[in-house]
């Protein structure tokens, strides 16, 4: 079998839940945000404080398990039903969402590619949280264009030695795993072939004894998406076996693992956005009916009445593509173009939103003691994240030259 093949991801299992399971989860969820984070979020987020009492509120609610099949003890939600979650959440603070999400992504490579023996070790772990985590693509040097990577695994006995550095990794610092994307064979051609991926704890799970050679560096400060943690990874001389870490059990798949795990993310980036964007309509709608100029409010004013216009038809266009990206991904379709088209519409939605958000507010959308501001500055992490929006634009085109062939 020629290594540059996809590799087969385990079927999809079908969520054994119904509407109003899912309709009961929302309300309960939608709750929460209101009663529990909503009055902290201005505090927690000004002073970039990590939510350790809402992580453990979100273990219980089972949100880090809630795309991984019931058989590992997960939730096993339609990625349709968790866009909604993370929606839902997103309107208050979207920063929570990526809390989990990042865990998610993991789980997901090691539930499509691992192999039987793997999903069992390590999902039911990332279910309960017990073990929580991300993903660990980028480096100083290697973005978007992951195939530049230069993180090495070298055959060591039964198993590798890992040596690179990965920066502005989600859960990096709170959490305790990454899925690492690393090149174990630099001369490949082309090096996607010589890329494979690890799950990295950085203790052993059954001694709790700390793995050597896995270092955390210094958390990464960042203009908006406070509270989570960012951080750089250090791997010096990092030994790992490979029945257990090396996913699928075979080196050379895991540039593919990686783009797998990528189509829920730019879903959830998507989701996050339709939150971003349905509060910065929200506010401007409603500041817009108390706030008076010139004897009326200014929601009357035509000026303001074709932003808002603009402001609700993108936030509903946003939604409806996520949906559609979320469906597709349900149904176990190649949606790579779907899900770029959601994170590219909705996350430039979120920012536009935002923006004109601020500006209908005027100087109060500047200030701090309103929730524009913050709208503000976590949009612009969504056209970057995941992949940025020039790179969707591309991707887009070329799937949708593919799927029309003259």
């Amino acid at each position: 079998m020629s290594q540059d093949r996809n590799p087969t991801p385990a079927p999809r299992q079908e969520g054994g839940y119904t509407d109003r399971d899912e309709r009961a989860m929302l309300d309960v969820i939608g709750r929460w945000v209101e009663r529990d984070v909503k009055p902290h979020v201005m505090r927690m987020e000004r002073d970039d404080i990590y939510p350790h009492a809402f992580v453990e509120q979100m273990k219980e609610f089972g949100l880090f398990g809630a795309t991984i099949s019931e058989r590992y003890g997960g939730l096993g939600l339609r990625a349709a039903t968790y866009a909604r979650i993370v929606s839902l959440i997103s309107e208050q603070w979207m920063s929570l969402t990526g809390i989990f999400n990042s865990h998610l992504m993991m789980a997901t490579i090691v539930e499509k590619y691992g192999t039987d023996a793997q999903r069992e070790y390590w999902l039911p772990k990332f279910v309960t949280g017990e073990i929580r985590g991300g993903l660990a693509l980028t480096e100083p040097d290697a973005g978007t264009d992951l195939q530049g990577i230069r993180t090495r695994a070298v055959a060591s006995g039964d198993g590798y030695r890992i040596d690179g550095t990965k920066t502005w990794i989600s859960n990096g610092i709170e959490g305790g795993a990454v899925a690492l994307l690393v090149k174990t064979d630099p001369d490949a051609s082309p090096p996607r072939r010589g890329m494979s991926m690890f799950i990295a704890p950085k203790a052993d799970p059954d001694t709790g004894k700390p793995h050597p050679g896995f270092r955390t560096g210094r958390k990464l400060e960042k203009l908006g998406y406070h509270g989570i943690d960012s951080a750089e990874l250090v791997f010096e001389n990092y030994q790992l076996d490979a029945e257990r870490h090396l996913v699928g059990g075979e080196p050379g798949k895991g540039f593919y693992m990686a783009v797998g795990g990528l189509e829920l993310g730019r879903i959830n980036v998507a989701a996050r956005s339709v939150g971003i964007a349905r509060r910065a309509l929200d506010e401007a709608t409603a500041y817009a009916q108390t706030r008076k100029t010139f004897g009326k409010p200014i929601a009357e004013h035509q000026a303001i009445q074709l932003k808002l216009g603009e402001m609700a038809t993108r936030t509903r266009a946003a939604e409806l593509l996520t949906e559609d990206a979320a469906r597709a991904y349900d149904a176990g379709e190649r949606c790579d173009m779907e899900a770029g088209m959601a994170k590219y519409f909705a996350s430039e939605s979120a920012l536009t939103n935002a923006t004109e958000a601020m500006r209908i507010h005027g100087g109060y959308g500047y200030s701090r003691e309103y929730p524009v501001e913050r709208l503000y500055r976590e949009a612009p992490l969504m056209c970057i994240g995941e992949g940025t929006n020039e790179m969707q634009r591309i991707l887009i085109a070329r799937q949708f030259v593919q799927r029309n062939p003259v």
